[in-house]
């Protein structure tokens, strides 16, 4: 059996340590990402939500790279809305610009009234190449 290994970017670990949880899990070639929000460095919220969820992907991004992969290795998104009629054409617009082309991931969007100070998380599994 694989032991799961913790994954951590180089920074934000604030937020990692305020909430005592990890970044990612890897178990053999699956990377789980735990959601990803807007947070800037220290923890806190971007206020404008189409910053903040630009610096949600950008947090994503910074995990993968933790841990070897990029957003190509994606599988499977799920994302947490605080109002989705008025905030998915901005998640869209973020969307679009990094899953250019298929293959899409799998997708499942689901609104939510508490994301902890937040608007918009991100939560993933990607596969990554063996190494």
């Amino acid at each position: 059996m694989t032991k799961p290994e913790t994954i951590f970017p180089a920074r934000r670990q604030a937020l990692y340590d305020m909430h005592r949880y990890s970044a990612a899990i890897r178990s053999g070639d699956l990377l789980f990402i735990s959601g990803q929000v807007g947070a800037r460095e220290d923890g806190s919220p971007e206020p404008d939500f189409g910053k903040q969820v630009e610096l949600a992907f950008d947090n994503l991004q910074a995990v993968l790279e933790a841990a070897g992969g990029t957003f190509e290795d994606i599988i499977d998104v799920t994302t947490f809305h605080t109002d989705p009629e008025q905030q998915f054409g901005a998640v869209l617009a973020v969307k679009d610009k990094i899953f250019a082309q298929a293959p899409y991931p799998n997708w499942t969007a689901v609104g939510v009234n508490w994301l902890a100070g937040f608007d918009f998380e991100i939560k993933v599994i990607a596969r990554l190449p063996r190494t």
